[in-house]
């Protein structure tokens, strides 16, 4: 995003972007040790909470903005941001598969009912996340008037 901004002539909002990906990557590195210890602590629990999580879906933040405007804002945030190919269900699933490999949960062993369970469920998520994508693609684009930038038509 921040890169995009900068091409668009937007230096302002290219620092803003930037600042939040500074963010997010020390809550990824964070996260990941936090949960890499539960794992040693607790293994079973560790990942009933991990599939538990997954099962609920994680709910950004952004998605329940609502400014008195646009109730789809997010819908189509997120969408544009899909087009542009910034975030996608492929990223998702290359997440997904950057912490099932980092946290080794393919490999753990002597999980009980229920966690086991939730090993398979979660290790078989992205194969599931990447069918996704071929059904986004699928999706017909239409233009809607995106308020954040004074009503402009915009493709989502």
């Amino acid at each position: 995003m921040a890169r995009l901004a900068t091409e668009g002539g937007d230096p302002m909002l290219a620092r803003i972007c930037g600042t939040i990906a500074v963010d997010e990557k020390q809550h990824k590195h964070i996260y990941t040790r936090i949960v890499e210890k539960l794992l040693e602590v607790d293994p079973n629990a560790t990942m009933l909470a991990i599939a538990h999580m997954m099962k609920k879906k994680i709910i950004m933040p952004m998605h329940l903005t609502y400014y008195g405007q646009d109730p789809n804002i997010f819908v189509h945030f997120s969408a544009i941001i899909e087009r542009q190919g910034i975030y996608t269900s492929r990223h998702y699933a290359e997440i997904l598969e950057f912490f099932i490999i980092r946290w080794k949960l393919k490999k753990l062993e002597g999980l009980i009912g229920e966690a086991r369970r939730a090993q398979d469920y979660v290790c078989g998520l992205p194969p599931k996340v990447r069918k996704l994508e071929s059904r986004a693609k699928k999706i017909e684009p239409r233009q809607v008037k995106f308020s954040w930038i004074f009503h402009k038509q915009v493709i989502v």
